[in-house]
């Protein structure tokens, strides 16, 4: 059975594809760790790459990610409108890998930073990251025992810092 929301959030992005001249079928993939609390499982957008020229892909991405970052929070913050706080979904737009190979890079840099961190007992600044990777990387952190992590700063100069509790 498909949830009210998840249709129409794949009719969405479809749509939304099409208009910016990139038509796509999208799937739908249910990730249970989504690392959103108080939210039912992430439901992951994917967007087939397979009829796409290099050029629409390079589109999609965008520059460090920003496109399908901002394609990501449009999905999230429309799609969640009139819905109550504890029926809201997570939605994650995948496109080519993309978030997958993201999602690895993040966890080698949180973990090179957590090493850091013990080994010098020194806070360590995170930058560059968009405020959905901040969210992972706290979430990478949460059951920590002897780390912890926060924001600090402004957009668009937001930091992660990594400290000991």
């Amino acid at each position: 059975m498909i949830e009210p929301q998840i249709k129409p959030a794949q009719q969405w992005l479809e749509q939304l594809l099409g208009l910016i001249g990139i038509p796509a079928q999208v799937r739908m993939e249910s990730h249970p760790d989504s690392g959103d609390v108080g939210r039912e499982s992430a439901c992951w957008l994917t967007i087939d790459e397979s009829t796409l020229t290099p050029a629409q892909t390079d589109i999609l991405i965008g520059k460090d990610g920003e496109t399908i970052d901002a394609i990501q929070y449009l999905a999230n913050t429309l799609l969640n409108i009139d819905v109550a706080s504890l029926e809201q979904r997570a939605f994650t737009v995948e496109f080519n890998g993309y978030r997958a190979r993201r999602q690895a890079e993040l966890l080698r840099v949180a973990e090179t930073v957590a090493q850091q961190v013990r080994e010098t007992g020194t806070d360590v600044e995170i930058k560059s990251l968009s405020s959905a990777e901040r969210r992972q990387v706290h979430t990478f952190f949460k059951d920590s025992g002897d780390l912890a992590t926060e924001s600090r700063g402004q957009e668009p100069d937001r930091r992660l810092v990594v400290r000991l509790r």
